[in-house]
């Protein structure tokens, strides 16, 4: 299971790999609304998410580690939504691998500086899909997926 972690969208992707070949269990993303308090955000990410572990019981997650230069509170409510995927990883024993913004885009593309449209068509090309993942939360949740996938073969 690879995540793409936010409060405002959280994107997450369910990849299952048999004899090689990457296959599309799940995706999407959790959205919650600014309007709602952070409490609530983040309940609303703790209940979601736990349903989609319990109906694809992945027994690994990689999520991406975060970076924030420029806006401190936005890294710091994405921190505190990535708290959350973190404790439930550890209240369902997945084991858990993380990798930076850099790691995902050299893996996927080759290219650490590469654009979200490169990544997409990658991920696209990786699942042999007829479709790009939208929106970019979703496709970036299964390119963390697919990058723990290769550096682990």
């Amino acid at each position: 299971m690879g995540i793409d972690p936010g409060t405002g969208i959280l994107g997450f992707g369910v990849i299952d790999v048999i004899k090689r070949q990457m296959n599309l269990i799940d995706a999407g993303v959790i959205k919650t609304s600014s309007k709602d308090s952070d409490a609530v955000r983040l309940k609303t990410i703790y209940d979601d998410l736990k349903t989609i572990i319990d109906e694809n019981h992945p027994d690994q997650m990689s999520i991406e580690k975060l970076f924030f230069s420029q806006n401190v509170t936005t890294g710091m409510t994405v921190s505190q939504a990535r708290g959350v995927v973190l404790l439930l990883a550890a209240q369902y024993n997945l084991t858990i691998f993380e990798y930076t913004p850099l790691q995902i885009k050299l893996t996927i593309t080759g290219y650490g500086r590469a654009e979200k449209k490169q990544i997409q068509m990658m991920v696209k090309k990786f699942l042999k899909l007829n479709y790009i993942p939208k929106p970019d939360d979703c496709a970036d949740a299964l390119a963390a997926a697919i990058t723990h996938i290769i550096t682990n073969r």
